[in-house]
This record gives structure tokens, sequence and C-alpha cells, in this order.
């Protein structure tokens, strides 16, 4: 086998731990589609794999993960990764939610971290050269997108205060979040199960008033965001029409 190959599998060999690292489960179809090979060598590859020691799990008709617990030790980014993240942060910056504009940037200092002398000069020198014009109006902001992330992914019921278009008061409201969307006025809007409602709803953050978690579990909702999306263009031409 020749160098060029060896190094090319070294590196789908490293791709693919990569995978099994930030996914739970990992099918030979979409390895093989995403790396342009054959799901015969993606089959040897995991073998190789299980071979040096990772403990790969596998899961007839489903995929493969690593085993509960195993670590990989930490991804060393690329300049040009590492790039993409500071020029992406100037945009992350002009988004409405500061707890998102929090954890990005602490996401950001942990990949710094982790960078070469180098690289740290390259992408510090990055960061000083990169500018996005700002909002030529000032807009209403918020600060619990992150918190409602994570009730999302836990399926946990919140409790919020909202106040509608058009409304001066507020309501309390019980809610199962869905999914995030953000709007063509650029406000980033949670699509929610509403139980006052008793049915789906979106609601812009910046007119959340507080957020409240509560111990209350749903199950997760069989209805998928694409379709959601679709069946609200159907009924009202665009998603970001607000039905709150």
């Amino acid at each position: 086998m020749s160098t060029s190959t060896d190094m090319k599998r070294l590196i789908r060999l490293s791709a693919i731990l990569l995978q099994l690292q930030t996914r739970r489960l990992v099918n030979a179809n979409d390895l093989a589609e995403k790396f342009a090979v054959s799901v015969r060598t993606i089959y040897r590859d995991i073998r190789v794999l299980d071979q040096i020691g990772v403990p790969i799990a596998s899961f007839e008709g489903k995929g493969y993960s690593l085993a509960e617990g195993y670590k990989i030790p930490p991804v060393m980014f690329t300049e040009q990764e590492a790039n993409a993240l500071i020029t992406a942060q100037q945009l992350i910056n002009l988004n409405k939610d500061s707890s998102l504009i929090d954890t990005y940037k602490e996401a950001v200092d942990k990949v710094k971290a982790v960078l070469n002398y180098s690289t740290k000069d390259k992408v510090e020198l990055l960061s000083k050269r990169v500018a996005v014009s700002p909002p030529s109006i000032e807009q209403p902001t918020s600060n619990s997108l992150a918190a409602i992330q994570n009730a999302l992914t836990s399926f946990n019921v919140l409790r919020i205060s909202y106040r509608a278009e058009g409304k001066n008061e507020s309501s309390e409201r019980l809610i199962e979040p869905f999914a995030f969307y953000y709007s063509m006025q650029q406000h980033w809007t949670l699509i929610a199960f509403c139980r006052l409602r008793n049915d789906f709803r979106m609601f812009r953050l910046d007119r959340i008033g507080a957020v409240y978690p509560s111990d209350l579990k749903f199950a997760p909702h069989q209805l998928s965001l694409q379709e959601y999306l679709q069946e609200k263009e159907k009924n009202f031409i665009s998603p970001d029409k607000q039905l709150s």
C-alpha cells in the first residue's frame, strides 16, 4: 500500500473517531457517503479501530457508538478551523441574545487555549481585523436562549412570562420547547407546544419576560422541525408569521 493511501486512511480513521465522539450513533452508510468510500471499507476501518483498543459498540441495523465513558484526547484545531470560529464570533455578536454571545465567547476561549503559539498569534491578529456592520436601529434583546436550549434537550417543561405582539400585558404560559427559528427580522424565535393554547406556537425571545424551570417532563414530540415549517408555510405563506 502506498504512503499516500496510508495517509488518506489515517486521516479517515481520525475523522471517523471524531464522528464517533460527537454523535451518539454513527451509521456505516452515512460514513461511506461522507468519505466517498465503500461501506465495506468503513467496516474494515471500524475493525482497525477496534483492534487498536477503541471500544466501539455495534448495533445491528443501526450503526456504531463509542462505549459509555470512553474519552478521546482533545482535538487540535487547524489554523483554518480556528479562523472560521473567530470570524463567526463577529456574526454571533450581532444576534439579540446575550446568553448565546457569552456562551460562544467561552467556547472560543477554550479553542484558543489548545492552539499552538504561532496559531494563537495569527488568530489574535485576525480577531482585530474582522468587523460586522451593526444593526441600523436599536432592537430589543433577550437573555434566555441558553436556558431554553437546556430545557429543550432535557425535555423539561418551562413556565414563561410572555407579552404577545400588540399587547401591553404579559401572560403566564407552560410550554414544551421544541425548536428554534431565526426569523427574517433577525429575531430568535422559540417554537414550543403551549399548554394554554393546546397547540404549537412561536414565541419571540425578546418578548419573554422571565423563564422559570420546572421539574415537569414532557414526551419528545414526534413532529419534525421540517414538517412543522412546511405546514406553517402552507397555511401562513411564511414561517415568520407569529402565532402566540
